[in-house]
C-alpha cells in the first residue's frame, strides 16, 4: 500500500512520505523482476479517504471543507473506493498491468496546492 504522498511532499511527514517513494520503487522494481513469472506487482495510492490517518481533518468540519475543497473532484474517498481497486487489481480484468502504482485520489496529484506541498 502506497500513498498520494509518493508523489506529494509533505512537510512534517518526510519519513513518510520517503517511505511512500520507496513503495514506488520496490514496486517498480519487483514488477520487472517477476514478469517473466506472471506474477504482476502494483500498489494503490490513496488520498484523502475517510480513515484513521484522517480523523482529526475528517471530524474537524473547517478542516474537512478546506481539504475537500482542495481536491478536485471535492470530496474525500470512503475505504471501499480502495477496495474496489484492489479487487479490480486482483481480478482477470488487470491482466496486462503491472508496476504501476493506481491513485485513488480524486485528482489530488493534478492538483495545484497539492503539488506545492502544502500539508
Amino acid at each position: 500500500m502506497s500513498s498520494v504522498h509518493e508523489v506529494i511532499p509533505w512537510p512534517t511527514f518526510a519519513s513518510y512520505a520517503a517511505s511512500k517513494g520507496g513503495v514506488r520503487m520496490l514496486t517498480q522494481s519487483l514488477a520487472l523482476e517477476y514478469a517473466h513469472y506472471g506474477i504482476r506487482i502494483n500498489a494503490i495510492g490513496p488520498g484523502a479517504i475517510n480513515t484513521p490517518i484522517n480523523k482529526e481533518k475528517m471530524q474537524d468540519d473547517a478542516l474537512r471543507k478546506e481539504l475537500e475543497e482542495m481536491i478536485p473532484m471535492k470530496y474525500a474517498a470512503e475505504p471501499e473506493a480502495v477496495a474496489n481497486v484492489a479487487a479490480w487489481l486482483a481480478s482477470e480484468q488487470s491482466t496486462y498491468i503491472t508496476g504501476q502504482t493506481i491513485f485513488i485520489d480524486g485528482g489530488m496529484t493534478l492538483y495545484p496546492s497539492f503539488q506545492g506541498g502544502k500539508g
